[in-house]
């Protein structure tokens, strides 16, 4: 179950909770006080029990008699279900510290296994239609080189669209762990006062995804992850998410 974002009351009790979790701020092993939760988030009780158990679904809370309501392990948790990355990075404040850069330096190194070994397949299986996304994206990413919300959601759409142009099912789920870490990432450096310009090392990606060439692609890859390296160590003082 996913994509609970802020929709309605029932979402906002779902992700009040969730950061609740995530924050700390209810411990592992730690029983929900529902009478507490409740008084505190304003909702009917009914409310907050199906709220649970999206959590529940998660793998975030449980319930047995006479414990009661609890946080499970984190070892239990959905860390690949797209909103439990989201809530992590939401709940992790300042986002350039402590369990922000532990998630993006995990995401840095996702992305290294994944992301060139899915453009090698894009550049053999690719089809008009995939030359077209990637293309609008791009073009969307320079009108957007100034940086912003339209530059992240440029980012997003062509690192979605080269997952699809793979045409491997399981690697465009990949796109659930990458948009959400990469959303995060792409706001920090596109906020910060010196970036690279993006544009050029995601042209390189498309010219050779375009061209059939596996490994001109896998290549160009690389260097673009390179850059995306560079630019978060920036941000972040000098540690990148393979750095110290």
């Amino acid at each position: 179950m996913s994509g609970y974002a802020r929709r309605g009351v029932h979402g906002q009790t779902v992700e009040a909770i969730a950061h609740r979790v995530l924050s700390g701020r209810i411990g592992e092993g730690d029983t929900l006080d529902l009478g507490a939760l409740q008084a505190e988030l304003g909702v009917s009780l009914t409310a907050l029990r199906e709220s649970l158990k999206v959590l529940a679904a998660k793998g975030m809370v449980d319930a047995r008699q006479k414990r009661g309501t609890f946080v499970r392990p984190r070892a239990d948790w959905h860390l690949l279900d797209g909103d439990v990355l989201r809530w992590q990075f939401e709940s992790a404040v300042p986002p350039t510290a402590g369990a922000a850069h532990s998630l993006l330096r995990d995401l840095g190194e996702v992305r290294a296994l994944v992301e060139p070994a899915a453009v090698r397949l894009a550049a053999q299986r690719r089809t008009d239609q995939d030359i077209a996304a990637l293309q609008t994206a791009l073009d969307a990413m320079a009108r957007a080189a100034d940086g912003g919300a339209d530059a992240v959601q440029a980012d997003l759409a062509f690192h979605r669209a080269l997952l699809a142009a793979s045409h491997n099912e399981l690697l465009e789920r990949m796109e659930m762990v990458i948009s959400s870490g990469l959303a995060v990432r792409d706001r920090l450096v596109h906020g910060s006062d010196d970036p690279e310009d993006p544009v050029p090392s995601h042209q390189a990606v498309l010219d050779a995804v375009r061209a059939q060439d596996p490994d001109a692609a896998e290549s160009a890859m690389h260097t673009l992850l390179d850059q995306a390296v560079r630019d978060l160590g920036k941000v972040q003082g000098g540690r990148g998410p393979g750095g110290d």
